[in-house]
This record gives C-alpha cells, sequence and structure tokens, in this order.
C-alpha cells in the first residue's frame, strides 16, 4: 500500500521519516517504554534509524505494518500507532492489531486516544476491517486505558503469549468491531449466547 497521512484536531499522522530518528530514538529508550515493548535495551539511534528508513517503509510497501508517527502539528513525537498483523485483511478474516505506544512528556494528554480513533476509523471505513485486536503484557494499565477508551472489549487473557526479554508473559488481548462504533459488519455476524 501507498504509504498516507492522516490528520486529527491535534495531530498529524504520517510515516516516519529519517528526520524522526533521534526523537524515536529518546522515545524508545524510556524505561517505561522498555518495560512492555520488545524493543532492543538499550534503544539506540542504530536502532531508531532501522526502524523509521527500513522497518516502517518496508511494512508499508510489503502490506505486513502499517504504522504511523504521531506528531503535534509544531512537529513534536508524540507516540507511533498503527496496524500490524494485516496479512489477515486479505482474506475472510479481515482482521488486523492495533499496536502503539506513547513518547514520555506526551503521555495522559489524550494524544494516544485521538491518533487512534483517527486509525481505527481509516482501518473501518478505508480498509474493511471486521476485527481489530489489541494486546498488551498484563499490568501494562496504561496500554489498557488507551484502549478501552476506544471502545475495544476486554475479552481476557491469553497464557505467555508474549516472550519478552527471554520470558513468556501472559496477555491481555481484546476486540474492537465496527459494530460498537454503530457500523455495520459486511460478514454477518452471530454472537454466543454462552459463556465459558
Amino acid at each position: 500500500m501507498e504509504p498516507l497521512t492522516l490528520r486529527t484536531e491535534r495531530l498529524i499522522l504520517r510515516p516516519f521519516a529519517e528526520r524522526d530518528t533521534d526523537a524515536v530514538a529518546a522515545a524508545c529508550d524510556d524505561p517505561d517504554t522498555l518495560r512492555w515493548l520488545p524493543l532492543p535495551e538499550p534503544y539506540e539511534r542504530k536502532h531508531a534509524l532501522e526502524f523509521v528508513t527500513r522497518t516502517n517503509p518496508a511494512g508499508w510497501a510489503e502490506d505486513t505494518m502499517y504504522n504511523f508517527g504521531a506528531f503535534t502539528h509544531a512537529g513534536d513525537l508524540v507516540g507511533s500507532i498503527g496496524l500490524v498483523r494485516i496479512a489477515q485483511l486479505r482474506t475472510a478474516e479481515r482482521q488486523a492489531e492495533l499496536g502503539f505506544w506513547t513518547a514520555p512528556g506526551q503521555r495522559r494528554r489524550g494524544y494516544t486516544v485521538e491518533a487512534g480513533r483517527a486509525v481505527v476509523d481509516w482501518a473501518f471505513a478505508g480498509l474493511g476491517v471486521e476485527r481489530l485486536e489489541w494486546v498488551a503484557q498484563v499490568g501494562n494499565e496504561g496500554s489498557l486505558a488507551v484502549a478501552r477508551r476506544l471502545g475495544f472489549v476486554l475479552e481476557g487473557v491469553q497464557r505467555a503469549r508474549i516472550v519478552h526479554r527471554g520470558t513468556r508473559r501472559d496477555a491481555w488481548i481484546a476486540a474492537l468491531l465496527p459494530s460498537d462504533w454503530g457500523r455495520a459488519l459486511e460478514t454477518p455476524y452471530l454472537p454466543s449466547t454462552a459463556r465459558a
């Protein structure tokens, strides 16, 4: 897919560029970011350069990841947000996973939720996604708060889902359907009335 730019009231969501390398390096070397995400530690400039100049462009070109850098209108990095595990978009599954991180100093301002709304809207309206998933390590309360504000419904805990720093960890999983946002699903949906 050709990369695109999304805009919100306070943010510009665009593909990362080489000029973003230092800001990404600083954001990703944050202890809170490293605590939850499977990033190299320490996170160095070379890792950020690889991320912005190779990983992200390849994701768009190969349709494996549609990732945006989220920036204020003044150009300050807010974070990263996008769709991963998008291979299922081309099948009857029509699913993707929403992933994000927020730069230190930009947290608790509503930016990630604002960016998330734009990406979710694009996923549903532009890509035809019928199920968005969110996955995070159990205990990542900040990420859970964002997911809930976007309307994700917590479905449970998946045991040993995430490998982080050589250890398997449990993960929360939640889902968001177009119908949660008042939109129709193209594929009929028959919800279960039984609870496990």
